[in-house]
C-alpha cells in the first residue's frame, strides 16, 4: 500500500502536466479564477494631485486669517487655469484636484463662513495654520505607472476586480476551470428518483455528492449515469467521458477485489495506472490513472482518472485529499494542498492500529481551547464506519489520526485538514444522548471558564443536566478538565436510563463560592436545568468549598444521595470517609455534589443511577411516580411486624431490621 504522501505527490505531478492553456475571460467572469500573467498600470493613480478631505486648498505659509475663495475644484471638476496665489483659498471636495499653487488642504472643521463681500464672492476664515502637503494624496501615491498590480498565480476576488477595472483591464487572462465526468458503478444502483426499492437495489448517492462536491470547487461538470458491472458498459461511459472534453473522470465503486470490480481492469486497458491501494482509512482502494484520447479528429488530451471507492464516506475523504488538489492545480493554484490548523480532541480519541486514519470532526474556534488561551478543538461526529454517511454531515475537518493504536487523549493536540468552513457555534453545545458516540469515543464538551454560562441544548430535552467543575487549577489553565468530560460521557451513556438526559451546558469555575453559587442559581432560577453535577470540591483543604456554595442555595436536602455516593466511594478507597459532599433540591432542581476524580464520578454515578429517574420526576411534581416493584399499601396483604420479626428470630434467620 502506497503512504498518502506519496499518493498525493503522484496526482499532483500528473496534474501539473495536465492543466489547460490559459485564456482570456471578460472582468465580469473572471472572479474566482486564478491569474496567468501580471497586470501592469499603464498610468499612475491618483493621475493629478487629489483632495483626502472636504476644505480649502491653501499656500501653507499663509497660516490662518480671512481670504477669499477664487474657485472651486470638486471631483471630477479639475478647476484647469486656475493658480491659488498666495493670500487666496480655493474650495475643494473629497477626491477633487488640487489648484496649482496650493500645498496643503484645511478641512472645513476647522474654517469659518464670512460675509460675502460687496462684489458678492465668497470670504473664508481659516482658523487653523496647515503643514505642507496636508491632505493631499500625491500623483501615483496609491498606484505608480507601469508598477505591476496584480501577479501571476493570484486569486481573483471583489478586490481584484476592482483593480483591474481602475488600471483599465477589461479583457483578463485567467487559467480556466476543469471539467470532471462523473458517473457510479454497480449492478445494484438505480436511480434517486427511484420510489421502491427491489431486493439488492440501492439508490445512487455517490454521483449526486461527488457531481455537488465538484460544483461547489467552482468546476464545469458532466453526468454520465450509471455504468453496470460489465467491461462493456464501463467502457462506454469512459469513452463519453473522453469525448465531453473532461480534465478529470470521478467513478466510485468497482475498485475492490471482487470478480465484478472491473474498474481497475479497465482504466489499465485504456490508459496507466500510477497506484490502486493507499494505506489509509478509510479509502484503501483509491485507484488512479491517467488516459489519454484516441480520437485521431482531436488533439491528444489526457485526463485524470480517479476510480474511488463505492463506500459514500470513503469516496467523499479521497475527493477531499486527492481531487480538490488535483483540481486547484489544473486551476492555476500555485499551492493546491488543503488548509490544516492544529486543534485539541475535546474527548479521547482510538488509533487505528495498521493505517492512519481520517476522522471525520466538526472544528470550531474556542475563547479556551483547555490550554488557557484561544484555540482550535475538535469533535467526533460519531460512528466513522466508512458507509455511514451521517459521519460527514457537517464534519468540516478530517483529524490526521497517526495509526499507533493508542489512545489520544482529551486535550491533545493533533493536525486537521480543513474540508469546509468553520462556523462559529456555542462553545458548550454537546451531542445529543440521542446519538451516542461509539465506544472508542467518550463524547463531551470542552469546558469553558465563564462566570455566566449559556445554557444551550433544545426546550425539549426530557431531563436537561449541567456540569460544573470546580477547580482552581482547571479555572486558570494550568491543567486539563478530567472530570467534566468524563461526566459528560456517563450521562450520555446513561440517558435513557436518567429519562432521557441532555448535557446542556458545562463550565468551570475556581473554588470560590460566590462563583459556584452564582453559576448554580442561574441554571436552577433561569435555565431550569433538572439535574446539576458538581465536580470537585468536597475536601477538606482550605480551598474545598462546594458543599457551603451548595447548601447556600438548596431549599431542602437529600441526605440519602450523598450516603449512597459515600458508600460506593469506601469500596475503592477509605479516603472517601474525608468526602463533605452534599446534595438537595432548589426548586424544581436537584443538586449533587460529586468528587473530582474522574473515576470516581462514574463510580458515583452508578450508585445513583437507580434512583435519580424517579427522584428528578418526583421534583417535577409527579407524585404517583413510584418504584416499578411498588405495590400500593391498598393492595398489599396485612402483615404483623411483631410476629413477622419473632418468626424471624426464633428460626436463626437474624434480626428483620438488618440488611
Amino acid at each position: 500500500m502506497l503512504p498518502v504522501e506519496e499518493a498525493l505527490a503522484a496526482v499532483l505531478t500528473a496534474a501539473a502536466g495536465a492543466h489547460a492553456a490559459p485564456r482570456g475571460v471578460p472582468l465580469h467572469e473572471a472572479l474566482g479564477l486564478v491569474l496567468a500573467e501580471d497586470v501592469r498600470a499603464p498610468d499612475p493613480l491618483p493621475p493629478f494631485r487629489a483632495s483626502i478631505k472636504d476644505g480649502y486648498a491653501v499656500v501653507a505659509s499663509d497660516g490662518p486669517g480671512e481670504y477669499p475663495v477664487i474657485t472651486e475644484a470638486r471631483a471630477g471638476d479639475d478647476a484647469l487655469g486656475v493658480v491659488v496665489d498666495p493670500g487666496t483659498v480655493a474650495y475643494v471636495t473629497t477626491g477633487g484636484p488640487i489648484p496649482d499653487g496650493a500645498d496643503a488642504v484645511v478641512q472645513v472643521e476647522d474654517t469659518e463662513q464670512m460675509p460675502a463681500a460687496a462684489d458678492g464672492s465668497r470670504r473664508v476664515r481659516i482658523l487653523v495654520r496647515a503643514a505642507e502637503g496636508q491632505d493631499i494624496r500625491n500623483v501615483g501615491c496609491d498606484i505608480e505607472k507601469d508598477s505591476i498590480v496584480l501577479n501571476s498565480g493570484e486569486h481573483i476576488g471583489p478586490a481584484e476586480i476592482g483593480l483591474l477595472a481602475t488600471v483599465g483591464v477589461t479583457t483578463v487572462k485567467v487559467y480556466p476551470r476543469p471539467t470532471v465526468a462523473v458517473f457510479s458503478t454497480g449492478d445494484e444502483l438505480v436511480q434517486p428518483s427511484t420510489a421502491t426499492l427491489s431486493r439488492g437495489q440501492i439508490r445512487d448517492s455517490n454521483r449526486a455528492m461527488l457531481l455537488a462536491a465538484a460544483l461547489q470547487q467552482k468546476c464545469k461538470v458532466v453526468d454520465l449515469g450509471i455504468a453496470k458491472d460489465t467491461e462493456e458498459s464501463l467502457e462506454e461511459l469512459m469513452d463519453a467521458a473522453l469525448h465531453s472534453d473532461a480534465d478529470i473522470i470521478l467513478t466510485s465503486g468497482g475498485v475492490s477485489m471482487g470478480d465484478r470490480d472491473l474498474v481497475k481492469p479497465c482504466l489499465a486497458k485504456m490508459g496507466k495506472i500510477h497506484f490502486e491501494k493507499i494505506r489509509m482509512k478509510p479509502g484503501k482502494p483509491l485507484t488512479f490513472a491517467e488516459i489519454t484520447t484516441k480520437d485521431t479528429s482531436k488533439p491528444s488530451k489526457t485526463a485524470l482518472a480517479f476510480g474511488l471507492p463505492g463506500n459514500p464516506v470513503s469516496c467523499m475523504v479521497c475527493f477531499n485529499l486527492f481531487v480538490v488538489p488535483a483540481i486547484r492545480v489544473l486551476s492555476g493554484w500555485s499551492n493546491p494542498h488543503l488548509q490544516r490548523v492544529h486543534v485539541r480532541l475535546s474527548h479521547p480519541l482510538r488509533a487505528d492500529p495498521h493505517r492512519p486514519e481520517f476522522h471525520r470532526a466538526v472544528t470550531r474556534w474556542v475563547i479556551d481551547d483547555g490550554s488557557g488561551r484561544p484555540g482550535y478543538v475538535a469533535e467526533s461526529t460519531g460512528h466513522q464506519a466508512s458507509s455511514r454517511l451521517l459521519s460527514m454531515k457537517s464534519a468540516n475537518a478530517l483529524l490526521e489520526i497517526p495509526s499507533t493504536g493508542q489512545i489520544l487523549a482529551a486535550g491533545t493536540s493533533i493536525q486537521a485538514i480543513l474540508i469546509s468552513d468553520i462556523i462559529s457555534s456555542p462553545s458548550h453545545k454537546l451531542p445529543a444522548a440521542s446519538s451516542p458516540l461509539p465506544s472508542q469515543l467518550v463524547p463531551s464538551a470542552k469546558s469553558i471558564s465563564t462566570d455566566v454560562p449559556q445554557v444551550a441544548a433544545s426546550e425539549n430535552a426530557e431531563v436537561k443536566v449541567a456540569i460544573l467543575t470546580v477547580s482552581d487549577t482547571v479555572s486558570s489553565g494550568s491543567g486539563p478538565d478530567r472530570s467534566g468530560p468524563r461526566a459528560v460521557s456517563v450521562v450520555n451513556s446513561s440517558s435513557e436510563k436518567l429519562g432521557g438526559a441532555t448535557v446542556v451546558a458545562t463550565a468551570v469555575v475556581p473554588d470560590e463560592v460566590e462563583k459556584i453559587k452564582g453559576i448554580l442559581v442561574k441554571w436552577s432560577d433561569i435555565d431550569h436545568v433538572n439535574l446539576i453535577l458538581t465536580l470537585g470540591g468536597t475536601g477538606f483543604t482550605p480551598r474545598d468549598v462546594t458543599p457551603e456554595a451548595t447548601k447556600s442555595v438548596i431549599e431542602k436536602e437529600a441526605p440519602g444521595l450523598a450516603f449512597v455516593m459515600l458508600q460506593e466511594s469506601l469500596k475503592i478507597t477509605p479516603f472517601a470517609m474525608l468526602s463533605r459532599a452534599t446534595a438537595g433540591i432548589r426548586g424544581s432542581t436537584l443538586i449533587i455534589n460529586m468528587p473530582g476524580n474522574p473515576n470516581a464520578v462514574a463510580e458515583c454515578m452508578e450508585a445513583l443511577l437507580p434512583a435519580l429517574k424517579h427522584a428528578l420526576k418526583q421534583i417535577k411534581g409527579d407524585k404517583r411516580e413510584k418504584h416499578p416493584r411498588h405495590l400500593p399499601h391498598s393492595q398489599a396483604a396485612p402483615v404483623d411486624q411483631w410476629e413477622r420479626s419473632f418468626k424471624a428470630a426464633s428460626t436463626g434467620m437474624g434480626c428483620s431490621c438488618e440488611p
